[in-house]
């Protein structure tokens, strides 16, 4: 399905979900409560998002001190910046969402499906030998030839 018609249904759905559930809930427990109740969340949310932001840059300069690319860690930070998105909006549907989003292995779990499902070409799909101090990798009949060189004038 072509993105654009998934973005233009996600922008009418959302909110559509949220006035539902806002109204559905309201009505049981009353408009005062229910304010309440997404105010808190968003504080909540706030500072849980803040406590997993902290954690996941203080990975990313482990990694980077590793001398390591930070590649997981900086898809952790993407979603966190959506998840915190959705916890500043108001409604339950997208607090559900942003909380989900704030679980480590509910977070890791996603990137890791996203990536197996996406054109990414992972590096895992290759066989890797030496030869002379330098690797190369085979897929499908193609090398590559992983090396430094110098240019010389």
């Amino acid at each position: 399905m072509n993105p654009l018609k998934i973005l233009i249904v996600l922008f009418i759905a959302i909110p559509v979900i949220e006035i539902y559930l806002l109204i559905k809930v309201g009505s049981v427990i009353g408009a005062i409560p229910t304010i309440l109740i997404i105010i808190g969340t968003a504080v909540l949310g706030a500072a849980m998002l803040r406590a997993q932001g902290i954690s996941t840059f203080q990975r990313v300069q482990n990694t980077m001190q590793r001398g390591e690319i930070p590649a997981l860690e900086m898809m952790e930070g993407l979603i966190l910046l959506i998840s915190g998105a959705l916890l500043l909006t108001p409604g339950f549907f997208t607090d559900a969402i942003g909380f989900v989003a704030l679980i480590p292995f509910a977070r890791r779990a996603f990137i890791v499906w996203a990536l197996k499902h996406s054109n990414i070409i992972q590096t895992s799909q290759f066989t890797q030998h030496t030869y002379d101090g330098t690797a190369y990798k085979e897929k499908d009949g193609h090398v590559v030839i992983e090396g430094k060189y110098k240019k010389e004038d």
